[in-house]
């Protein structure tokens, strides 16, 4: 969220009141992207028909992820706006997606832990996994539909570009459009993801679930990345503008 005070034109001479300005994207892009990981991990393997005798180890990982994913997301989506500095957007942005994919991890997990020998015994897993999946792969589009909103609005409006005061984003801070690509281009890959979604459900894989998996494996490893760079870098921000 700190991206878009250039936009504002409230830098060079960029002081933030910190106590109005709350800031936990950080930990919200590094669950996401190792939620997107191992959903892509998990899903080869159900395909594949791997072994999973320890399919309680996959319930714990999507309920970890999905409750730092829910509460953040929760928080967010529900506090506007979350930075009293203004930002409102950024509740659109990163809230409301984070709330819905944590929300959809915590009931895959309980799925996992309740019914879990069930899908390990199933002679057809992908088939029972498009049963069990098709209702909740509606609202999986609905929000790679969103995706693709949000990143039409981070082209048009040049959102996420980073103030000259953050660490290495900064460094780019006279080509707004570059971070504002790199960004929306994550919110397209897991858009196209999710779009294709039921109907990779409805085929039982092939061709449409390699595509998915390219495109959640790509923006996982992004976003898992981008968001452990984004602790030096928020960190710096903060010192530079106290």
């Amino acid at each position: 969220m700190s991206g878009y005070l250039t936009i504002l034109g409230l830098a060079p001479e960029l002081k933030i009141d910190w106590t109005k300005m709350p800031t936990y994207n950080t930990i919200m892009a590094i669950c996401a992207g190792v939620g997107l990981l191992l959903v892509v991990a998990f899903a080869r393997r159900v395909l594949r028909g791997d072994p999973m005798e320890h399919v309680d180890g996959w319930a714990l990982a999507f309920g970890a992820l999905g409750l730092i994913l829910t509460l953040t997301g929760l928080h967010m989506t529900l506090t506007w706006p979350l930075a009293g500095q203004g930002f409102p957007f950024d509740n659109i942005i990163f809230g409301e997606p984070c709330l819905a994919f944590g929300v959809i991890l915590l009931f895959a997990a309980l799925y996992l832990w309740k019914r879990g020998s069930a899908l390990v015994g199933a002679v057809d897993r992908p088939a029972m996994v498009a049963r069990t999946a098709g209702p909740i792969s509606l609202l999986v589009l609905a929000m790679g539909l969103a995706c693709f909103g949000i990143a039409a609005a981070g082209w048009t409006y040049t959102l996420f570009a980073a103030p000259p005061q953050e660490p290495i984003s900064g460094a780019f801070a006279d080509l707004p459009l570059l971070e504002a690509t790199f960004i929306s281009g994550l919110y397209v890959l897991v858009g196209v993801g999710a779009v294709l979604f039921p109907f990779a459900l409805r085929a039982k894989g092939g061709a449409l679930a390699t595509i998915i998996g390219v495109c959640w494996g790509l923006a996982g490893l992004a976003f898992t990345l981008f968001g452990a760079l984004n602790y030096f870098t928020h960190i710096g921000l903060i010192i530079n503008t106290m």
